[in-house]
């Protein structure tokens, strides 16, 4: 009986230990996690940062959202966004941040001087995506609102 009673202690201390156990693992995931986040947050910080340690400048979009229409799924597109430089000093694009891996972009990389333009283009790939999409992507540059966002919408069909 002694024997019995021993046992089961030692069993519930066993299964006690293992819980906790588990619970530090969970914890540690949490942190993990929470890190990744707070990367995320200090990369965009950081590039605004960066953006803004150039002396600052204006700018005029021709247009800041981009209507595809109907676009096939599958099919990839593209939209030219034009940036004119409206201030005194060059305007520096640091980075074009899209909104999902299904944009890719790319941009005047060298100093846009003042009264002088820039392009900023988003290209889109349909074939993951059915109905009306909203996608959209934020710009750092040396200007005092950065990031400037620009966007675009398509309604994929088959």
């Amino acid at each position: 009986m002694k024997k019995n009673i021993l046992f089961v202690v030692m069993a519930f201390s066993l299964m006690a230990c293992t819980k906790s156990k588990q619970v530090d693992q969970v914890t540690a995931e949490d942190v993990q996690v929470s890190d990744v986040q707070n990367q995320t947050i200090l990369s965009q910080d950081v590039l605004i940062q960066e953006a803004k340690s150039k002396p600052l400048t204006n700018v005029v979009l021709t247009e800041n959202h981009w209507d595809f229409k109907e676009v096939k799924k599958g099919e990839s597109v593209e939209h030219n966004y034009e940036i004119t430089n409206t201030g005194e000093n060059p305007l520096i694009i640091s980075h074009v941040k899209p909104g999902c891996g299904c944009t890719a972009p790319d941009y005047t990389k060298e100093p846009i001087l003042p009264g002088q333009k820039g392009v900023i283009t988003l290209k889109f790939d349909s074939s993951s995506f059915d109905g009306l999409q909203n996608k959209q992507a934020e710009v750092y540059a040396n200007v005092e609102n950065a990031p400037i966002v620009i966007s675009f919408s398509a309604n994929v069909i088959n």
